[in-house]
């Protein structure tokens, strides 16, 4: 498996020193939070988009994916949320990343289950069409609405495209009660990559440094290694949302430690 870590980690950092933070500390490659606040969004311009892919192809660091915030369940209106994913899937192309990340974003105050996933699907199947041409993979993640393998794969079963995955972060899917080997289970024909981290506990969901939690990391890490998958792990630290936990450069050695002693006791 391949080791990458998230830019919601390091806010609006300057991408050369998050490249250096990368090569420094071993991460083979970078999830880009794709938003105004960030360096890397939608609303470059195309010499400053071809200026990024140059800057990541000189360091030898990959794009993982754009981690946008596209909510694909939410109420409302087709077009909007198309075009919000339709620009993500532009950017994507131009910087060489192979993914996308889309949110579910159901509100179930609101709607049926039923009528979020029908929202969800309906829109990822439009937008699976322009993801195919351009060569990018949409990505739902576990979360919101949706935190469980099993609420995404309702969506997914309804959509049936091989541009429209999955995205497995470890924390919702514990949140919302199943264990590692079940969500692996469910979402393995569509898994583009997995994004890791630690809380203290439910209650509590402040970024941890990898290891100091509750966070059931290493039986992910024995049930991927089990079946043989070799994809990503992306450490999504998000300090964004919690600036008084502590700066993630200074945990980005022993994170990057901590997950190859799982994936070396898991070998």
């Amino acid at each position: 498996m391949k080791l990458a870590f998230s830019t919601l980690g390091v806010p609006g950092l300057p991408l050369p020193d998050v490249l250096r933070l990368a090569t420094a500390h071993g991460y083979h490659g970078v999830e880009l939070r794709a938003h105004p606040e960030e360096p890397v969004h939608p609303g470059l311009g195309s010499a400053e988009r071809a200026d990024v892919a140059a800057e990541f192809k000189g360091s030898g660091v990959e794009i993982l994916g754009l981690a946008g915030y596209a909510r694909v369940a939410a109420p409302g209106d087709d077009e909007p949320v198309l075009a919000e994913i339709r620009s993500l899937l532009d950017l994507a192309r131009d910087l060489g990343a192979p993914y996308i990340r889309v949110f579910p974003g159901g509100d179930l105050d609101v709607q049926t289950p039923e009528e979020a996933d029908a929202t969800a699907a309906r829109r990822l199947g439009t937008a699976a069409e322009y993801a195919n041409d351009l060569g990018v993979r949409i990505l739902l993640e576990t979360h919101d609405s949706h935190r469980t393998a099993a609420d995404a794969m309702r969506v997914l079963g309804l959509v049936g495209h091989r541009q429209v995955g999955a995205l497995w972060d470890v924390m919702h899917t514990w949140l919302g009660g199943e264990q590692p080997s079940e969500t692996y289970a469910a979402l393995s024909p569509h898994l583009g990559y997995v994004q890791v981290k630690d809380i203290a506990s439910a209650e509590d969901t402040t970024p941890l440094p990898l290891g100091a939690g509750v966070l059931p990391l290493a039986e992910c890490v024995e049930v991927l290694s089990r079946h043989g998958w070799d994809g990503w792990l992306c450490w999504e630290y998000e300090k964004r949302w919690y600036e008084s936990a502590p700066e993630l450069p200074g945990l980005l050695k022993a994170g990057h430690e901590h997950l190859n002693r799982l994936l070396n006791d898991s070998a």
